[in-house]
C-alpha cells in the first residue's frame, strides 16, 4: 500500500476516539491524502474496512446462558477467570476500567475504527480514477460493512428496538458518523430509530449496487446474497410485525441464489480437524471473517492443562438440548475434554472451524441462519394470523436444516400445531445451531426479553448467584469509560 494510503486512517482519529482533532490538524495536512485510483481504495478497503485481523466480541458468549463458571481448579487458568469475572457476573461497571477489561471487549473502539475505513473509501470514490463499475462495486461493499458494524454496535449498546417500554424515537442508540471529514464537533448518540433507519438505507443501497456491479470471487468478500442475508437478520432484530414479510422476502432471495446447506455426515470422520466453517468440506458460508474461536485465549481454550476443568465452559443446559446420539452438532460444534477429577466429559468452546484450519475464522454469515430467520418469521406470522400455510412452511425450513445436521438416515421430522410451541422450537433451534457464534445467543436473549441466571465460583470455591432480569437495563451494555472520557457528549446507558 502506498504511503499516501497509509496516511488516510491516521488523519481520521476523530472517528476512532470520538474526540476533537483540532490539535491533530496542526501536525498533518489533509493535502497529503491523495489516493489516486480505485486500486488504492480497494487495497484500503480490504485492509481497513473489512473485519480481518480483529478480535471480535468473544465476551458476548460470557454474557449468555450458554456459558457456566467452574471456578479456578488450576492456577494456569487464573487469567481466564479474571478476564471473564465482571462480564459473567453482569457487573454494571464491567467496562469502567475498575475490573479486568480485556481489549477484545471494546467493541466500541473496534467497530468505529472499521467504520472509519468504510467512510474514507466511500468519500474518496468521487476523487479517484477508475471505472464507474469498479467504484460502485467498492461502494456496495463498504455500505454493507458500515451497516454490519452499526448493527453490531446498536445491538450491543442499545436497547432492543421492539423491547418492552422502548420508544425507538427516544431511546438512544449510538453516534452515526457517516463521513470521514475531520471536525471539532463531538458526536452525540442518535436514537435507535435513526440508527436503524441508516442501517436499512445502507443495506438497501448496497443490495442494489451489488446486484448490478459486483460478484464476489470468494467467501471472504461480500456480495448480493450476503446483503440479503444481513437484511433478513436486520428485520428480525428490529422485530416489527411488518418486518416479518421483509425477513421472508430476503431469505427467499438467499435460498434461491445461495449455496445449499452442508450435510454434516459427509465429513463426520474429520470432526475435530474440520468444521462447518472449513471451506474444504462445507459450502454453506456466504461470508467468512475473523480468526478461529479456539485460538482466543481470553475466556476460553480448546485444551486444558492436566485435565483440570477450565473456568468457563459450555453449559449443560445447552448440551442437553441436543439429541446426543444422532445430532452431529453435539459432536462437531464443540471441543470436548474429560475432567480429571470427575471423569465427566465437558465442552470447552466452539469447534466450528477445525484445528487443521487456522488461516481464517468461524465468523460471518451462513445458510443455516437464513433458514432459521425465515422459520421464525413464518412462525410469528402463524401465531398472529392462524394461517396454517405459515406453520407448514416454518416446519419445512426447520426440518430441512435439522435433516442436514443428523447422522445419515436417522432424522425424523418434527411437527407442531400450536403456535407458541412452534415459536419456542425456533428459538431452541437457533440456540443449538448458532451457539458460540458472533453473539447470537446474547442478542436473542435481549430481543426476546429473556431472563438468565449465572452462578459465579470465585477463587476460593464460593458460589454466588447473579440474575439478569427480563427487559433488564443491562441489555444495553455500558459504553466503555475510555470512550466516555474522550467525548463529553456521550451519554452513558442507564444501569
Amino acid at each position: 500500500m502506498s504511503t499516501n494510503i497509509k496516511i488516510i486512517l491516521g488523519l481520521s482519529i476523530l472517528v476512532l476516539s470520538l474526540s476533537s482533532c483540532s490539535d491533530f490538524l496542526k501536525e498533518v495536512s489533509q493535502d497529503e491524502i491523495k489516493p489516486s485510483n480505485v486500486d488504492d481504495l480497494r487495497a484500503l478497503m480490504n485492509k481497513d474496512a473489512y473485519p480481518y485481523g480483529i478480535s471480535t466480541d468473544y465476551y458476548l458468549e460470557i454474557l449468555s446462558d450458554n456459558t457456566v463458571c467452574n471456578g479456578l481448579q488450576n492456577q494456569d487458568y487464573v487469567g481466564y477467570l479474571q478476564n471473564g469475572t465482571a462480564i459473567f457476573c453482569w457487573n454494571k461497571e464491567m467496562f469502567d476500567g475498575n475490573e479486568a477489561f480485556p481489549t477484545d471487549a471494546d467493541s466500541w473502539l473496534t467497530y468505529y475504527n472499521r467504520i472509519k475505513g468504510c467512510n474514507v473509501v466511500k468519500d474518496y470514490l468521487g476523487k479517484v480514477a477508475g471505472s464507474e463499475t469498479d467504484k460502485n462495486a467498492l461502494l456496495g461493499q463498504v455500505l454493507f460493512l458500515r451497516a454490519f458494524y452499526y448493527l453490531r454496535l446498536v445491538m450491543i449498546y442499545g436497547q432492543p428496538y421492539s423491547g418492552k417500554g422502548i420508544d425507538p424515537t427516544k431511546s438512544l442508540g449510538v453516534p452515526l458518523i457517516l463521513k470521514m471529514d475531520v471536525s471539532d464537533q463531538y458526536p452525540a448518540r442518535n436514537t435507535l430509530k435513526e440508527v436503524y433507519d441508516q442501517i436499512e438505507s445502507d443495506l438497501l443501497q448496497s443490495a442494489d449496487l451489488m446486484e448490478k456491479y459486483y460478484t464476489p470471487t470468494s467467501v471472504f468478500r461480500v456480495g448480493a446474497t450476503s446483503v440479503y442475508a444481513l437484511l433478513s437478520r436486520f428485520y428480525l432484530y428490529r422485530g416489527l410485525d411488518s418486518d416479518m414479510d421483509k425477513v421472508i422476502t430476503y431469505t427467499t432471495k438467499v435460498m434461491s441464489q445461495g449455496p445449499a446447506l452442508t450435510n454434516l455426515y459427509t465429513f463426520k470422520s474429520s470432526f475435530g480437524t474440520k468444521g462447518i466453517y472449513d471451506t474444504s468440506v462445507s459450502n454453506e458460508m456466504l461470508w467468512i471473517f475473523g480468526s478461529p474461536t479456539y485460538t482466543n485465549g481470553t475466556y476460553f481454550s480448546n485444551v486444558s492443562s492436566g485435565g483440570n476443568i477450565m473456568p468457563f465452559t459450555v453449559s449443560n443446559e445447552l448440551m442437553n438440548m441436543y439429541d446426543q446420539t444422532n445430532d452431529l452438532r453435539y459432536i462437531s460444534y464443540y471441543y470436548k475434554q474429560k475432567d480429571s477429577k470427575t471423569g465427566l466429559t465437558y465442552s470447552l468452546t466452539s469447534g466450528k472451524i477445525g484445528m487443521a484450519q487456522s488461516n481464517y475464522g468461524d465468523h460471518g454469515i451462513r445458510m443455516a441462519e437464513v433458514y432459521l430467520n425465515q422459520a421464525e418469521a413464518l412462525a410469528r406470522q402463524f401465531q398472529a394470523s392462524g394461517d396454517d400455510s405459515k406453520r407448514v412452511a416454518a416446519l419445512n425450513d426447520l426440518n430441512t436444516l435439522r435433516a442436514s445436521r443428523y447422522a445419515q438416515g436417522t432424522y425424523k421430522n418434527v411437527s407442531f400445531t400450536d403456535a407458541a410451541s412452534l415459536l419456542q422450537f425456533c428459538y431452541d433451534e437457533r440456540r443449538r445451531e448458532l451457539c458460540f457464534e458472533d453473539g447470537f445467543r446474547w442478542f436473542d436473549i435481549k430481543r426476546l426479553g429473556l431472563s438468565a441466571k449465572h452462578v459465579y465460583i470465585d477463587t476460593s470455591g464460593t458460589p454466588t448467584e447473579f440474575t439478569l432480569n427480563s427487559w433488564d437495563l443491562l441489555y444495553a451494555l455500558p459504553i466503555p469509560q475510555t470512550a466516555i472520557d474522550k467525548n463529553y457528549k456521550l451519554e452513558q446507558n442507564p444501569r
